[in-house]
């Protein structure tokens, strides 16, 4: 591959973008430098919650698309940096902006170019391709990644 890419740091980057806007399930894809997601805002339980997301996402809480470039993660970056807590402990894994860090390192570390994430509840498909330029797919459990998230945090700890 040419240019190696730092997925781990703007997947980690677009998580906490979609964790604030409650956008769980979703399909991203990487193209021309740009991270385009496709997702549904999660309905709020309480009214509260509802007018809040009636807010920000309008009447009819439909599908969002939101495009991600390099300019837009930074910004974001540094408005997550003051919001980040714990940072000698151990992260909660389950958080999504944790796991799509540890897919960002996982497809690194394959030095992988990402092609496409489709996050479900309790699964993900990474569509990828590999230095010979041949597409993998990998449907797994969002669990199964976890030993993989616990290395990762190790290095980061060192």
């Amino acid at each position: 591959m040419e240019n190696k890419q730092v997925y781990h740091h703007d997947l980690r980057v677009i998580g906490q973008s979609l964790e604030a806007q409650s956008i769980n399930v979703f399909e991203l894809k990487c193209e021309m430098g740009r991270y385009l997601v496709n997702g549904t805002p999660e309905k709020a339980i309480s009214l509260v919650g509802r007018l809040r997301q009636w807010r920000s996402h309008g009447r009819n809480g439909g599908t969002l698309t939101l495009s991600y470039d390099a300019q837009e993660i930074e910004g974001l970056e540094r408005l997550g940096r003051t919001r980040r807590s714990k940072p000698g402990g151990l992260p909660d894994f389950y958080n999504l902006s944790n796991l799509l860090r540890t897919l960002g390192g996982y497809l690194e570390a394959k030095n992988a170019q990402l092609l496409r994430i489709q996050k479900r509840p309790l699964t993900v498909t990474l569509l990828y391709q590999n230095d010979g330029g041949h597409p993998h797919v990998e449907d797994r459990t969002i669990a199964s990644f976890y030993e993989i998230f616990i290395g990762q945090h190790d290095k980061r700890a060192r």
